[in-house]
């Protein structure tokens, strides 16, 4: 898996021309690309999200459009409409902003339910039916999407159906000192996003999308994924446990974790890494320990150390199959 490694290698060192610090929420973002899964990032305003994307989208030279979701966007807004030429006599379809391989949708929470659940099929499928037609969409098509934890004034909180087509939900968080000052430093004046070029190609992305099935995984590590995936069921302090499709999601990431970082097969820290990225999302805390300040993650790293993790195998882990 070196040539994964090393696309990813690319893409990382491009978009730090631009995006300061984030290394691990960029490692998660491209794992959810490798996926063919999309990623909701949810933060505060300013901390870097739209550039993050941009970046993203550029150094894979990516076709990218942004979305700005308010209470009055309409499904025709993003999936587009049919228009009568008058010249011709005909109805033509007007393709909306979603046809595009890079979608940023945000604020997400900002627009209707009715709006918000069109994005469902193209997320789910990688196609829209408009009137009985059905338009595919370019490869790869990969939704990242915001908002804001904080506000909730104006907002329509997803539904559990739409936060369950993200293959994970990620939080970039505010940088260090030592970053703020760098950033203070190159970006006051502007960003020069204009600098990223493309490093990869989309058909890269496609390639490497198909080769994550390669990836193998033991039977003990998939017996600890559904052992992790059963005990957010059976967990006194969760109302809502993960479904099947969160235990696929989890096993996809895990092994797309282990091609980034060169590896043909799954350890157990590949599977480890993104379980709240995956699952927190998933799940849901009974109101009596959200009272005690106890988080989906939290409840998911205690879930994590109570079960033990399979022993790696040594002959694994000192050959070298990249």
């Amino acid at each position: 898996m070196k040539s994964i490694r090393e696309l990813a290698e690319k893409i990382n060192n491009e978009v730090h021309k631009v995006v300061i610090g984030l290394d691990e929420t960029l490692k998660f973002v491209l794992t959810g690309l490798l996926c063919s899964g999309h990623v909701l990032l949810e933060d505060l305003p300013g901390v870097g999200k739209t550039v993050l994307c941009k970046a993203i989208a550029s150094s894979i030279g990516c076709s990218f459009k942004r979305i700005q979701c308010t209470p009055d966007l309409l499904p025709s807004d993003i999936l587009g409409t049919t228009v009568y030429n008058q010249k011709s006599g005909d109805f033509t379809f007007r393709k909306g902003p979603l046809f595009t391989r890079f979608l940023l949708v945000d604020e997400i929470n900002r627009a209707i339910p009715r709006t918000q659940s069109a994005l469902l099929e193209a997320m789910a499928e990688g196609q829209v039916t408009i009137e009985g037609t059905t338009h595919p969409l370019e490869k790869p098509f990969f939704v990242i999407a915001t908002q804001n934890p904080i506000e909730f004034q104006g907002t329509f909180p997803l539904p559990e159906a739409q936060l369950d087509r993200f293959l994970m939900r990620l939080s970039l968080g505010y940088p260090s000192e030592a970053d703020e000052r760098f950033i203070l430093r190159r970006f006051t004046q502007f960003v020069p996003i204009e600098q990223i070029k493309p490093v990869v190609s989309p058909q890269d992305i496609i390639l490497a999308q198909n080769t994550i099935n390669q990836v193998t995984i033991t039977e003990d590590l998939e017996t600890y994924i559904i052992q992790i995936i059963r005990s957010t069921r059976e967990h006194e302090e969760i109302s809502l446990g993960a479904s099947p499709r969160g235990l696929i999601f989890l096993t996809k990431a895990s092994k797309a974790f282990a091609a980034i970082h060169g590896r043909d097969f799954v350890i157990p820290d590949d599977v480890k890494a993104p379980v709240s990225k995956v699952l927190s999302h998933r799940i849901k805390v009974k109101s009596s320990s959200r009272m005690k300040k106890r988080s989906e993650s939290d409840v998911l790293d205690e879930i994590l150390r109570n079960i033990p993790a399979p022993v790696e195998d040594d002959a694994k882990l000192t050959g070298d199959r990249s």
